[in-house]
């Protein structure tokens, strides 16, 4: 005996719409859990298998400050240092001022200049003056090569004579300097002298280095 027995003919045709309506819902919702592509599903340890922000999907390519970049160039020579200021051997640098040139104390230039030769006469009335300035200028490294008297008239105050533009000049300014009394050009009576510079010694001699 049917299901559609003893029911109108509106009725069964309802009852058999309802069925079918039924059994098309049946396949649609298994066809959709047969298709399902699988987008959503978790990676390992629950985390999420699509690919982070920014990056796409496949082969990732190494970072760019990968530990394989070439480092600096280390070839490069490295700065040289600056040369001395001054040559070897302790010889002043060109266009500096160095030690020994005239007109600046101390230096090569003075120790040259105690070679000139020095002679001293003594127009005092003091026995042995000339001897005793002699031995002061010697200890102090002079070249004095003579002692004698001079008694061709009275020179006021001991004083180092020299012949100008000569090694003399800068001899006697430097002898005078160290002794303290006065260095001045040959006069007439002593023009013609053998060369070197003289010193006449008076009563005013001080021995001793007066130099600073």
């Amino acid at each position: 005996m049917s299901v559609f027995s003893g029911m109108s003919r509106p009725m069964k045709a309802a009852g058999v719409a309802l069925i079918g309506v039924a059994i098309v819902a049946a396949v649609v919702g298994g066809i959709s859990a047969l298709s399902g592509d699988g987008s959503n599903e978790a990676g390992p340890s629950g985390t999420s298998s699509a690919n982070p922000p920014g990056t796409s999907g496949g082969t990732s390519a190494p970072p760019a400050t990968s530990s394989t970049a070439t480092p600096p160039s280390t070839s490069a020579n490295p700065t040289s240092p600056a040369p001395p200021t001054t040559p070897p051997g302790g010889q002043p640098t060109q266009g500096q001022p160095g030690q020994g040139q005239p007109g600046q104390p101390g230096g090569d230039q003075q120790a040259s200049n105690k070679w000139v030769t020095v002679r001293v006469f003594n127009n005092s009335t003091i026995k042995g003056l000339a001897a005793r300035a002699k031995d002061d200028f010697a200890g102090a490294g002079w070249n004095v090569t003579e002692v004698s008297n001079y008694s061709q008239g009275v020179i006021p105050a001991t004083t180092a004579y020299f012949r100008p533009g000569t090694d003399e000049e800068a001899a006697a300014k430097q002898l005078a300097q160290e002794f303290g009394f006065k260095a001045e050009p040959r006069f007439a009576g002593i023009q013609d002298a053998t060369p070197g510079v003289i010193v006449i010694v008076t009563n005013n001699y001080e021995s001793g280095h007066k130099g600073s």
